[in-house]
């Protein structure tokens, strides 16, 4: 049963013979209504202390709860950022490798043809090498059978020569005669080598050598 301060002001006693004071009881139950209103005062204070204390509680729960969410949501949106920069920085790696693979594949296919191009030059070098030697050899040969003039055609004859008598002159004119006629034949057939000569064997690829080059 609860008592309020007034109703303990207000508490009347039955009178008997040495009984209590009525004052001192009267007194006392005054400042026990006193006591309890300030307690109960007190406690009503304690009361609006602790609702506002639950209401910061709450406000803090539902913080609390929207941060978790926002963290969640921001852990999850970090992982799904990160699993799509992992994808994409691999997609990018593999479309790089299969690049440098191609270009690979390239550069060894054009070193090989380099290769074989400078395996053709070389050829044809030796191919022009051999044939210059060739002409030079020759022309060396005809220029030393020219030089030579073994039957003296082209050396004046000596004037005790001039004397000879006519058989052996008319022997010379016809041994003359037939060198003469060898001598032409040597000399159409020389200028025939030098018209042939005239461009070294394998140089005449040596245009479409020098296109290659370039």
């Amino acid at each position: 049963m609860k008592l309020t301060p007034l109703e303990i002001k207000q508490q009347q006693f039955e009178k008997s013979l040495r009984g209590f004071d009525v004052a001192d009881v009267q007194s006392f139950l005054t400042l026990v209504s006193n006591e309890v209103e300030h307690l109960l005062n007190k406690n009503k204070e304690l009361e609006d202390q602790i609702e506002k204390l639950n209401d910061r509680v709450r406000h803090y729960e539902r913080v609390e709860e929207a941060l978790h969410e926002t963290l969640q949501t921001t852990k999850e949106s970090v992982a799904q950022k990160l699993d799509g920069a992992k994808t994409e920085a691999q997609n990018k790696i593999d479309k790089a490798e299969m690049q440098a693979e191609v270009i690979l594949k390239e550069a060894n296919h054009q070193r090989q043809q380099v290769r074989q191009n400078i395996q053709r030059l070389l050829e044809k070098r030796e191919e022009i090498i051999a044939g210059m030697n060739s002409y030079l050899e020759n022309s060396q040969e005809s220029l030393s059978k020219f030089k030579k003039d073994e039957l003296g055609i082209f050396s004046f004859p000596k004037d005790e020569d001039v004397n000879l008598d006519l058989d052996l002159d008319s022997d010379r004119k016809s041994r003359f005669k037939l060198d003469e006629d060898e001598s032409e034949s040597e000399n159409e057939k020389n200028k025939t080598e030098e018209i042939d000569l005239s461009l070294p064997p394998g140089t005449e690829h040596l245009d479409d050598i020098l296109d290659e080059i370039d």
